[in-house]
């Protein structure tokens, strides 16, 4: 989630190659190939995902998505794959690349990288991929939460906002609220 003072702890920048991006880092307290379940288990995705995903986990392979009450069911594919240290797959008009380096036994730094179809959704995703880490955050270290999408629209909103106070590009749909 965004951190005390309000502010997001994602940030927006411009790859080398012109496209618009959110990014978002961890530090968990787990060996690698532990966070790597919660990036390619599909139970363990459902934990914090937005999206139920079953993964073809090999380049090309499909990822079919579904269970998410703002998007309808999709298919996409895996782009890359070095278990355990990256992935990255198309989900609609975006890149996610999920990589993770070991920092040590049992630490392991998580980035998250969007790579954004459209510079305006930067707030929109990146206040729903605030939520989502923190569930992501619960689940590693063995705890429940409510998921993605048990927080509240609430939540998601206050986070939202102080996205677009910090200069995320903003104004594109909100799914269920436009």
């Amino acid at each position: 989630m965004s951190d005390e003072a309000g502010a997001p702890t994602g940030t927006y920048l411009t790859l080398d190659d012109g496209r618009p991006a959110v990014r978002f880092g961890r530090v968990h307290d787990r060996a690698v190939d532990h966070v790597w379940r919660f990036v390619t288990d599909p139970g363990e995705l459902a934990r914090w995902f937005p999206s139920r995903a079953e993964i073809d986990l090999r380049p090309g392979g499909t990822i079919t998505f579904s269970g998410d009450p703002n998007m309808p069911e999709s298919t996409g594919r895996v782009l890359a794959v070095d278990p355990p240290r990256h992935l990255s797959f198309a989900w609609g008009g975006d890149e996610l690349r999920f990589d993770l380096e070991a920092l040590g036994p049992g630490r392991t730094r998580f980035t998250l990288t969007d790579v954004l179809a459209a510079a305006d959704t930067a707030a929109r995703n990146a206040a729903g991929w605030e939520v989502c880490l923190t569930a992501l955050d619960a689940a590693v270290r063995g705890q429940t939460s409510a998921g993605p999408h048990g927080g509240g629209r609430a939540v998601w909103k206050e986070i939202y906002d102080a996205c677009v106070a910090a200069g995320f590009p903003s104004g594109a749909p909100v799914p269920g609220a436009d």
